[in-house]
């Protein structure tokens, strides 16, 4: 399935080009994650056979993150959402629209979540969907960002309201933008681009 996207890729991003001459086309990749008090383990440091204990809530409150990233210029586009369906989506793509400069279409890799595909949705004029196949999350780095906000700042802890599930993914997402290069080496696409793999 990997195999047949990346054959595709290259096709399809000169049929975008051709469709919108004189624009600059990106590839992005579009992806969100649940964060709330229904929290996951993640790995850590511990002495050598020891099993330290580690908070995890039982609760339900949740938020989701919604991010789009382009490796070739390092930036991201986020929104904390409090549902995952279409008109979060809607409100993400309005928002990547309008941090595009207004000589770049975004080729948007995303999965096939009902929300990615949905009839409802309104595409803006400067952002085209890619769907990847089934079942081949390796062919979206947008899955990326997520382990590593989850392994270094939203695993292991307690949220006791829902405002410190938004704080916390504030917190994480800014920090994680704030590193310089961080978004680039998450989410490079060298291995959906290299033809000779």
């Amino acid at each position: 399935m990997r195999s047949r996207l990346l054959k595709k890729l290259p096709a399809t991003l000169q049929a975008i080009a051709a469709a919108h001459p004189g624009q600059t086309i990106e590839l992005w990749c579009q992806d969100e994650t649940r964060v709330g008090q229904k929290g996951r383990r993640t790995h850590g440091w511990a002495p050598k056979g020891s099993r330290p204990p580690v908070p995890i809530d039982t609760r339900y409150d949740n938020a989701y993150i919604f991010g789009a990233f382009c490796p070739q210029r390092g930036c991201a586009v986020g929104l904390i959402l409090p549902h995952a369906n279409t008109a979060m989506m809607q409100l993400h793509l309005n928002e990547i629209s309008a941090e595009l400069p207004a000589h770049v279409h975004a080729a948007m890799i995303t999965d096939g979540a009902g929300w990615h595909r949905a009839q409802a949705l309104r595409m803006p004029d400067n952002i085209t969907l890619i769907a990847i196949p089934p079942y081949t999350p390796e062919c979206n780095p947008a899955e990326k960002p997520w382990q590593y906000l989850k392994d270094n700042f939203l695993s292991h802890r307690l949220f006791t309201t829902y405002q410190d599930i938004l704080e916390a993914c504030e917190h994480a997402w800014n920090s994680m933008l704030n590193e310089a290069g961080r978004i680039a080496s998450l989410t490079s696409m060298d291995h959906l681009l290299d033809h000779d793999n």
